[in-house]
């Protein structure tokens, strides 16, 4: 029987679910709607300056280890990582900054001289936090998201409190200071949820930030791209661009194959690491588990207004990864969950990689990427993101102290539309389904096709969930379940 495996999209969850799959037997390709590779980690290029255009933040060095570990392999086989010395800089105002350090030492005595006493508690949080790190990672966030009982441990049994408490919650309960508060609470950001919603479970995202530390790959996280491909095409994946699916082809429940560019392609397999909802619009309305109204009340993770621009001068006052917090977080966050629009002050993140890497832009000159997160769906037009562009420049000129709006030579938007255009993001969000307690593990889409025989799915809406490292195991997982629900002959685990 032909064992060819189709993956659509060629993001992080669908690069390791291919090399996993390559490597237990499977005749791989991957086929990408776009003219580069890395989904929503590509990279642009203009004018001798590179920007990472979507993550740019490279928290849990531990689960890339283990991916290439997976193949014999390290990341430093093909790329070179640098620890960030701070993480980043937060601004509450031009004269209220806070730098996050590289050791968790130093974090805790830049907690005590603001607020007196929270040492201690920032010790036994973070204590908590790498205990529920070391339960996720190594243990419940590989599982396939298949039924209740994989949350359900000699572990977990004993901590169930922590599923039904938010992570605002256990924060709010000791630390005092309004700011504290908001470093403590803005990892789990990177989980699309609020705070407030986010169960206290995954505070194991503040070990990931005081316990491993902010990191740099040498080059961009578009290295971690080109890595990935190289390892799946030493594997025997193949990789074609411009192939967008126009259809996948099922008969009798079984799927035979995609059609791509009026040509159709015969599979035995397909995996999805494209939008979930968007495949399943490929499929004849029979074979779809989800309806509109599913996913219509599901809550997604952010999507965001980016700015890409270069600078003919070195800025000052801001360092690779810096926040700013100038503004009510909680009213911002009512305008991205509670009643989707445009908020009318919103915090934003900025970073300069150009700080720490010569190779982002030319001699003396800087490259930025600005973020506002907005509500996935609302109006986007060119006349909205100026509008924004200069609300933010004139607080950051505030913020920083220092003129840049003169020394721009150019600057691009990314936003909603462009999420639909080149991901056929759903409603254009960024991140995914958020992490909340409704959305977790067992609850999220499945990674199996409920109505279609060997049809899966991979990445950010399903297990375990958004972010780069979960993409990576996303993609294990599928390639796991492939090998162990579909109706080919049968391989061992890729484990």
């Amino acid at each position: 029987m032909n064992q060819k495996v189709i993956i659509i999209g060629s993001g992080f969850s669908s690069l390791a679910a291919s090399s996993y799959l390559a490597k237990a037997g499977y005749n791989v390709t991957i086929l990408e709607k776009n003219r580069s590779l890395g989904g929503r980690a590509r990279k642009l290029e203009r004018l001798g300056f590179k920007f990472d255009m979507g993550p740019t933040w490279y928290w849990m060095p531990d689960v890339f280890e283990s991916f290439f570990e997976d193949f014999e392999k390290r990341p430093s086989d093909y790329y070179q990582l640098e620890k960030l010395s701070p993480a980043y800089k937060v601004y509450f105002d031009e004269n209220d900054t806070i730098d996050i350090a590289d050791s968790f030492k130093a974090i805790c005595e830049t907690f005590e001289t603001i607020e007196p006493g929270s040492s201690k508690y920032l010790i036994d949080f973070i204590q908590s936090a790498k205990f529920n790190y070391e339960v996720a990672i190594k243990d419940l966030v590989y599982r396939p998201g298949e039924s209740i009982t994989e949350l359900i441990t000699p572990v977990t049994v004993k901590r169930t409190h922590q599923f039904f408490r938010s992570v605002s919650a256990q924060v709010r309960s000791k630390i005092k200071n309004p700011k504290l508060r908001q470093i403590l609470e803005f990892p789990v950001l990177f989980l699309g949820a609020k705070p407030s919603n986010t169960p206290s479970f995954y505070n194991f995202m503040n070990y990931a930030d005081f316990g491993l530390g902010t990191w740099h790959p040498v080059g961009g996280m578009y290295e971690v791209v080109k890595a990935m491909v190289t390892l799946a095409t030493s594997l025997g994946v193949e990789i074609k661009t411009n192939a967008a699916i126009s259809k996948i082809e099922v008969t009798n429940k079984q799927v035979k194959g995609v059609w791509v560019n009026e040509e159709f392609i015969e599979a035995s397999i397909v995996l999805s690491g494209a939008d979930y909802h968007h495949t399943e619009t490929l499929l004849d309305k029979q074979y779809r588990q989800y309806s509109e109204k599913y996913w219509n009340s599901r809550t997604f993770a952010p999507s965001s207004l980016l700015f890409y621009v270069g600078f003919n001068k070195k800025l000052e006052n801001v360092e690779h990864h810096t926040l700013f917090f100038d503004a009510d977080f909680d009213i911002h966050a009512k305008h991205i969950y509670d009643h989707p629009s445009w908020p009318e002050k919103p915090l934003f993140y900025a970073s300069f990689p150009s700080i720490t890497d010569e190779s982002f832009a030319p001699e003396g000159k800087e490259a930025g990427v600005f973020l506002i997160p907005l509500a996935p769906g609302i109006e986007d037009t060119e006349a909205i993101r100026e509008n924004y562009f200069n609300q933010i420049m004139d607080r950051f000129e505030n913020l920083t102290r220092q003129s840049v709006k003169k020394n721009i030579i150019f600057k691009e938007s990314y936003c909603v539309k462009d999420f639909i255009n080149d991901y056929n993001s759903y409603k254009g969000n960024a991140y995914g389904l958020a992490n909340i307690l409704t959305q977790t593990a067992f609850l999220r889409p499945k990674i199996k096709s409920k109505k279609v025989e060997n049809l899966f799915f991979t990445g950010q809406l399903t297990v375990p969930g958004p972010g780069v490292p979960p993409s990576l195991i996303s993609g294990k997982i599928a390639a796991n379940s492939i090998i162990k629900h579909a109706k080919i002959p049968k391989y061992e685990t890729v484990i």
